[in-house]
């Protein structure tokens, strides 16, 4: 039975359609055999997307963007305070790395100039208010010369120029 159906859609087809229609129809045929071989790229290419525009947002100037550029990454890690320098750091250059991602959370670590923690900051409030921070403003102090750090699960102020090498900081460079 499903012979005789294709032998009819066959004659219709050949009286009927033009060379064109006939054309595109044999390529969806063959795309239909082949639907297992489809590669992740032909499914993109199908996908018409549209870019986002960037939304403007009410942070300072200090929460870096994370994306990876070079893919460098620092080595030694350093943290430090708003008078170091940020970016990637080397035994040579010593710079506060602003790329900094946390294993244990999966969250990039943000950093705010001549700010530092209050002493009440603590695990929960920083699972439900970071990175946001406007609601993380409420637990900060100022302080000039620090630089208050946060992940969703650690904190950190920091005034000096230090070497990450505390075990309770799960935070790595996340590529420059």
């Amino acid at each position: 039975m499903a012979e005789d159906i294709d032998d009819l859609l066959e004659e219709v087809e050949s009286k009927y359609l033009t060379k064109d229609i006939k054309k595109a129809r044999s390529l969806n045929n063959r795309k239909e055999k082949r639907d297992n071989d489809y590669d992740i790229d032909d499914l993109l290419d199908d996908i018409q997307v549209e870019p986002i525009p960037k939304a403007s947002r009410s942070v300072p100037n200090n929460i870096s963007d994370f994306r990876p550029t070079s893919g460098r990454k620092c080595f030694p890690v350093y943290l430090g305070g708003s008078m170091c320098s940020q970016g990637i750091a080397s035994s040579v250059s010593q710079r506060a790395c602003d790329k900094l991602r946390c294993t244990s959370c999966d969250f990039k670590v943000c950093s705010f100039d001549n700010f530092e923690w209050s002493r009440d900051t603590d695990y929960l409030f920083l699972r439900n208010n970071a990175p946001d921070y406007e609601r993380l403003k409420t637990n900060m102090v100022p302080r000039k010369g620090s630089r208050a750090y946060c992940c969703q699960c650690c904190h950190r102020s920091i005034t000096e120029i230090t070497k990450l090498a505390d075990p309770q900081l799960k935070w790595v460079c996340g590529k420059h």
